[in-house]
């Protein structure tokens, strides 16, 4: 049994469990300078970490009067989708979900990711078969993706597992909320290699209970035994 009697394990994807975020920033902001408008990657990153798609062309239309022409989102989608093919796993990712398949412990994958960007990075990372057929995204929930609950309520119940006796482990403050507001424990892993826009302080104002800074560290919060 977990610590504190947890039934569960939900996971975000992006900077979680795999090192995708800075890649698809740098696709973003190099596509959004082609097609007239200049940002910094740390002013993106710190809207994109979490969102949705659909959340950032409305950002950029109220923040910045942009709005994409026809042929951005097919660019966009063809360019990520050639970057997500090289996708690392986090160190340690591979290594918990394992221990956590030994210990009998169900978890599940819940995303923001478009279901083909999310199959994709999971199968790039190495990540795919350990994970199974418990990756969600919002299309799963009427495309009512994060910070709604409604992601990590439906993971939970594909586990048959407690939403409020489940552990959400994320990087991002729309993504805690998410699991917060839906009724689960919510812990911060910051373990990513880009900087983390919304840092520890912003996690646990938005509800984190702890904070870690990587994998060995969520493995001992979980009480995991690890085979050497």
């Amino acid at each position: 049994m977990l610590e504190r009697g947890f039934e569960a394990v939900l996971f975000d994807l992006d900077g979680v469990l795999v090192d995708s975020e800075l890649a698809a920033s740098t696709v973003w902001v190099e596509l959004l300078a082609e097609h007239g408008l200049e940002l910094d990657q740390s002013t993106f990153m710190a809207q994109a970490v979490g969102s949705t798609h659909a959340v950032l062309f409305e950002w950029l239309r109220r923040d910045h009067s942009w709005s994409q022409p026809e042929t951005f989102v097919p660019e966009l989608d063809a360019r990520l989708y050639a970057a997500f093919g090289t996708t690392p796993a986090i160190e340690g990712a591979a290594q918990t979900l394992r221990a956590l398949r030994e210990a009998g412990l169900p978890f599940a994958v819940a995303s923001n990711s478009l279901r083909g960007r999310l199959s994709r990075k999971l199968e790039a990372s190495g990540l795919a078969a350990l994970v199974g057929t418990h990756a969600y995204d919002p299309a799963h929930v009427g495309g009512r993706g994060k910070p709604a609950p409604d992601l990590y309520a439906y993971a939970a119940a594909q586990l048959g597992a407690d939403i409020t006796r489940c552990v959400v482990i994320e990087d991002s403050v729309t993504g805690l909320s998410a699991g917060v507001a839906a009724g689960a424990t919510a812990w911060g892993l910051l373990a990513g290699g880009h900087v983390h826009p919304s840092g520890a302080a912003a996690l646990r104002a938005a509800g984190a209970e702890r904070i870690l800074a990587s994998h060995a560290e969520l493995q001992d919060a979980l009480g995991l035994s690890i085979r050497v």
